[in-house]
């Protein structure tokens, strides 16, 4: 039969080498060099690259299939040759619950059989970036696949990330990349946002279901959205009543482009008695002449923090704005109502917020073309670029809009709306 997802060691190699993801493969660290799991006379499987198989120097020829247990469809099945030697590995390295079954070539009398089962074994999960809106968007799915499984489970992340939920998680262990490359583990999973024509390391492109859910199909779990945990019990630090806010990202396609939009917005808070604090890691961003500022009319929260101080000043706000960027994930992790501004990403990018402004009567949602979004060019727009009407996406959203929005949320919050927290 065709062989659709498993391929020889050697070719599987060639083609992954040849899908990178976005952020490149050399974040993920190494696995295991060779399975760590005992089948029968010396074959060796686990499921750190897949699901591989090895066959010691010597072996005689045996039957190998790779069943989807799930779609109960046989992917590979083979006959090795005399000597052994080699490595079969699958073509699919994303969650799949297979089944190995090894059998005599001539009868297909079966020798040994193995359905995935992480139960009690060790599952490491990678985090290839060191970006704060992808690690909070993809985490929680990696408890749901704990719980799941019910594994012993080491996720690799930033340190300053597991700074932040390591208390909440203690059946997690937070560690390095270094770390995990020592670890004798069962399965391995790679999270990352990969390029358009990868099948190999996710099932489906990002730009189809959002950033954060492509986790959750990499890692085979539901996926519906949950905000991490976070320490929400510092005392409140601010006694006024206030609202953060966040007016910078990483790219100019993601900022709020409208030139007197910030201004504007912050004058209306002050108005209705809000202290407004810009809470961004520096008071200005950009490059070559095109800068972001804080605006000047807001209090200056700016600075290199740690995250667990963001968190403290953020749990106490009335309601957080800002935009496609980590804040405003960390916001929602911290069950405050977002007001996100985004023209550049489609709503299904990021989480839910009913207080998501977006103008559709304008060019929108680029990002979630199918096509890469060209991250090192700090100034790519790209449908619009070098016109008249670049990242009009934003620039064509209007400060009235924003303070409609802004006051819908008023509304819901006086009436008592307990959907503005993020339960």
């Amino acid at each position: 039969m065709p062989d659709e997802i498993s391929k020889s060691v050697q070719e599987s190699t060639e083609q992954a080498e040849e899908k990178k993801p976005l952020a490149s493969l050399v974040f993920f660290g190494d696995i295991p060099k060779l399975p760590t799991q005992e089948a029968i006379d010396g074959l060796t499987f686990d499921f750190n690259d897949g699901l591989r198989v090895r066959l010691p120097e010597g072996a005689k020829p045996y039957r190998i299939r790779f069943v989807d247990l799930d779609n109960k469809f046989t992917v590979y099945d083979t006959i090795t040759p005399e000597g052994g030697g080699g490595t079969v590995t699958s073509f699919k390295k994303y969650f799949i619950r297979f089944r190995l079954v090894i059998s005599e070539p001539e009868n297909d009398k079966l020798l040994f059989c193995h359905d995935y089962n992480a139960e009690g074994k060790v599952v490491v999960v990678r985090f290839p970036v060191h970006t704060l809106g992808d690690s909070i968007a993809w985490f929680s799915y990696v408890e749901r696949f704990q719980l799941k499984h019910k594994c012993e489970l080491y996720c690799v992340v930033s340190p300053w990330f597991a700074e932040i939920v390591r208390e909440q998680y203690p059946q997690i262990k937070f560690i390095s990349k270094e770390e995990a490359e020592k670890i004798s583990s069962y399965a391995n999973y790679n999270i990352g946002l990969w390029d358009l024509d990868n099948t190999t390391h996710q099932p489906v492109d990002h730009r189809y279901i959002g950033l954060h859910k492509l986790a959750a199909l990499i890692l085979g779990v539901d996926q519906k959205e949950v905000p991490p945990r976070f320490n929400l019990s510092a005392p409140r630090k601010i006694k006024e009543k206030y609202v953060c806010i966040a007016v910078q990202s990483t790219s100019l396609a993601k900022m709020w482009n409208n030139p007197v939009g910030w201004h504007t917005v912050v004058e209306f808070l002050k108005q209705k008695g809000y202290r407004v604090l810009c809470i961004d890691k520096a008071p200005f961003t950009g490059k070559a002449g095109t800068y972001t500022y804080m605006p000047p009319n807001s209090e200056d929260f700016t600075g290199d923090r740690p995250l667990q101080e963001r968190i403290d000043l953020i749990k106490d706000a009335d309601f957080f704005i800002g935009l496609s960027s980590g804040l405003s994930w960390l916001a929602w992790g911290c069950q405050v109502p977002v007001v996100m501004i985004s023209g550049f990403t489609a709503p299904w990018n990021e989480f839910h917020t009913p207080y998501r402004i977006i103008n559709y009567n304008v060019c929108n949602s680029c990002w979630n073309d199918f096509k890469n979004f060209d991250l090192s060019n700090y100034w790519h727009c790209p449908r619009l670029e070098n016109t008249e009407r670049q990242f009009e996406c934003s620039a064509m959203i209007s400060p009235d809009r924003v303070i409609d929005v802004v006051t819908k949320l008023l509304q819901d919050y006086s009436a008592g709306n307990k959907s503005l927290k993020y339960k």
